[in-house]
């Protein structure tokens, strides 16, 4: 569970923990937090992380605390423990949030990273109901294909989200062995793969496409 820390007692009250607590300073208009907020939700998931305290912070409604801490951008990681501060991360890079966890976590485990990695895909792939992973993103793609099977999508009025792997090697390798499927784009409804741009045209070719999107 991501606890929300909404006033100064209750930030006070994380960092003092016994346990390790988690903070992340985030902003809602910021993507790349939400993926961060996303993997802490992976985290919190796992039995060995079961003491581990996850908090998010809105980094905006916190400015002493930026200021003191020397937060100079979201996302930002703060890693505490009985009031000390043990550890900074900043960016949204999931290995080294995962590596500075697991290193303060007394129950920390490293073999369970590939499992965490499995929980962030699949939280990824359920984040929509409609969702698209690609090279870009709807607005700027960045390969052919990807340009392409927006184009289709757009074209259906379907809603649909999208993941830029470009972003994230990450997510770009690990969705590659967990669905099986080397190339990418790759669209999942429901939670599943349908496929890449040649069996979506050929959905859209036979009419299957839009009752699909929508199933």
């Amino acid at each position: 569970m991501l606890n929300q820390i909404k006033n100064k007692n209750e930030f006070q009250a994380a960092t003092q923990n016994q346990n390790l607590s988690v903070i992340h300073f985030q902003a809602e208009w910021a993507e790349q937090c939400a993926q961060v907020n996303e993997l802490l939700e992976a985290l919190a998931s796992q039995q060995n992380y079961s003491s581990v305290k996850f908090y998010s912070c809105p980094a905006e409604d916190f400015a002493e605390e930026c200021l003191k801490y020397k937060i100079e951008a979201v996302p930002t990681i703060l890693l505490f423990r009985s009031g000390n501060l043990l550890e900074t991360v900043h960016g949204a890079d999931p290995s080294k949030i995962a590596e500075a966890v697991n290193k303060h976590n007394s129950s920390g485990d490293s073999s369970a990273e590939p499992i965490l990695l499995e929980q962030r895909l699949k939280a990824l792939i359920k984040k929509a109901h409609v969702m698209l992973f690609m090279k870009g993103d709807r607005n700027t793609p960045r390969c052919g294909f990807s340009k392409k099977i927006i184009e289709i999508l757009n074209d259906t009025g379907v809603p649909y989200e999208t993941f830029d792997i470009l972003t994230d090697e990450e997510v770009r390798q690990g969705l590659k062995k967990l669905s099986d499927w080397p190339t990418y784009p790759q669209l999942y409804v429901n939670g599943e793969l349908i496929g890449g741009l040649d069996i979506i045209k050929e959905m859209l070719a036979s009419g299957d496409l839009e009752s699909a999107l929508k199933g």
